[in-house]
């Protein structure tokens, strides 16, 4: 049984979001999903989410390849919850490429290409000119 855990803010979810957690479901058998809280999304960008932490989790926690939804509460947190969780494989966006590399000594570490032409900071934007 290999278990594959990944992170994300998943706010205003649309098809890139599904693309990486189905991609990322494919290489195991179980997939586990770490939402940032609201708290750590504000320390990342600087900003809120559209959606609370709670709307996110139960927006992941639905779909049927999710195995289990936890809260992120740290970046720095990550080599724990890989072990929390027994994860065989980290699976990140390549936009963190090699940012993540040093978990290589718990688990396997996976960078997917991410959707092209997708953004939840563009969606965010084109909805705010408007």
């Amino acid at each position: 049984m290999k278990t594959v855990i990944t992170f994300g803010t998943f706010d205003v979810f649309h098809v890139g979001h599904i693309n990486i957690l189905q991609r990322a479901a494919s290489l195991g058998d179980t997939l586990i999903v770490g939402v940032s809280t609201d708290k750590l999304n504000f320390e990342k960008k600087g900003r809120n989410p559209i959606y609370t932490e709670y709307d996110r989790m139960k927006i992941i926690n639905s779909l049927r390849y999710v195995n289990l939804c936890f809260p992120e509460e740290s970046l720095e947190k990550k080599a724990e919850y890989i072990k929390q969780y027994n994860a065989d494989v980290l699976v990140m966006g390549d936009d963190w490429e090699g940012k993540f590399d040093y978990l290589k000594e718990f688990c396997d570490v996976v960078y997917l290409e991410r959707t092209p032409s997708i953004s939840t900071t563009e969606i965010i934007e084109v909805i705010s000119s408007n």
